[in-house]
């Protein structure tokens, strides 16, 4: 479980970064935050590629940084891969070197995939004998996660791997970033300001704003909360864990605590577990039962909260159904003309043609048992 308290300063009137949270002991901790709020730093340090002015970092039990105690460990004995925006491959070797150099820096005793393993995981098989030269960004960047993850860490570092991507590269590479994060049973810090991201892989999520914590916890828990700079944004929403129900006639079925979805995604077969985003500003809601309306989802709701959403003339609608909790964003002339208080009863209103974010697997944390353990 990585453990992390880090202060820091560029200058005397510089850039101050003063930040500690924890990270699960498996998973992906996304650090979320604007461009130069400091995720960057944080990462650099926790490599021990810097040396904060003052801090401590320890890794399941294992100090590798403690200022007060004269603690150092060097970058090369940390065992925390990094992964970077550029793939920084070795361009005059072949991808299968560049893979098997990754597995030369791995301690002898250290557990982890071999070779044939990792380039089945990152559907890399077809690209072994080519130079980097010769690779897409996205095959580039897949080569420098095998490489990474052959060098079998105890921590995996990833400082914003998909932003020098376009749009398609980004869409290539994030499932095999998924696969990674599944399989590798390790804990992983992935540092980015891209959402999207964030709904795809992150299991707990640090935001991070001017070099300071503004809040740590599940992914979920805080897409819920409208006292954070997510809350702020125009795709603000919750993320919801569902299980495929069933699919029949271009459209599927997902159940979740508290209800069930009809979508026009192709999730998968039944049993199959995704997370999606519910935008507040996709939600409608209705005081009675409609009628005679295309919308396919029509939900029974209780409304919980009414709170300010950082615009003057809109509020956030917190509804629960059963379980789960949902926000919808309605503007305050709504709330006046249909009488909203706590407490009502109301109708969610979800149009199966708004999913238009990609549904991403959900994380089922299982490593005991592919282990072995």
């Amino acid at each position: 479980m990585p453990d992390v308290m880090l202060r820091h300063s560029f200058g005397t009137d510089g850039f101050a970064l003063d930040v500690a949270f924890r990270a699960p002991a498996e998973g992906v901790t996304a650090l979320f935050g604007p461009s130069g709020c400091g995720k960057s730093t944080i990462l650099a340090a926790i490599a021990g590629l810097l040396r904060p002015r003052e801090g401590r970092i320890a890794l399941d039990g294992t100090v590798l940084l403690d200022t007060a105690r004269g603690i150092a460990v060097a970058p090369e004995r940390r065992r925390c891969a990094v992964v970077f925006q550029d793939a920084r491959l070795f361009p005059h070797l072949s991808v299968e070197t560049n893979l098997r150099y990754g597995l030369r820096r791995a301690p002898r005793d250290a557990e982890g995939p071999g070779v044939d393993e990792v380039v089945a995981l990152l559907g890399i098989g077809h690209l072994l004998a080519r130079r980097p030269g010769r690779l897409s960004g996205g095959e580039r960047q897949r080569v420098a996660l095998g490489r990474a993850l052959l060098a079998r860490p105890r921590l995996l570092l990833m400082d914003e791997p998909l932003a020098a991507l376009d749009a398609a590269r980004r869409a290539e590479v994030l499932p095999f970033l998924a696969r990674l994060r599944d399989a590798a049973c390790l804990p992983i810090l992935y540092v980015t300001h891209a959402l999207d991201e964030v709904d795809a892989l992150a299991d707990e999520l640090v935001l991070i704003d001017a070099g300071r914590v503004v809040a740590a916890g599940p992914v979920e828990a805080l897409t819920a909360r409208t006292d954070l700079p997510l809350a702020g944004r125009r795709d603000a929403g919750v993320l919801l864990t569902c299980t495929v129900a069933e699919a029949a006639a271009g459209l599927t079925r997902l159940a979740f605590p508290g209800g069930m979805l009809t979508t026009t995604l192709h999730t998968g077969p039944a049993g199959t577990r995704v997370r999606l985003r519910l935008r507040a500003r996709d939600i409608a809601v209705a005081i009675a039962e409609p009628r005679g309306l295309s919308t396919q989802n029509i939900l029974p709701a209780t409304l919980a909260g009414i709170m300010p959403s950082g615009d003057a003339d809109e509020v956030f609608l917190s509804l629960a159904l059963g379980p789960t909790t949902i926000l919808a964003r309605v503007t305050r002339v709504s709330v006046a003309r249909l009488g909203l208080t706590p407490g009502m009863p109301l109708w969610a209103l979800i149009k199966a043609v708004t999913f238009d974010h990609r549904a991403v697997p959900a994380h089922i944390a299982d490593c005991d048992a592919r282990l072995g353990r």
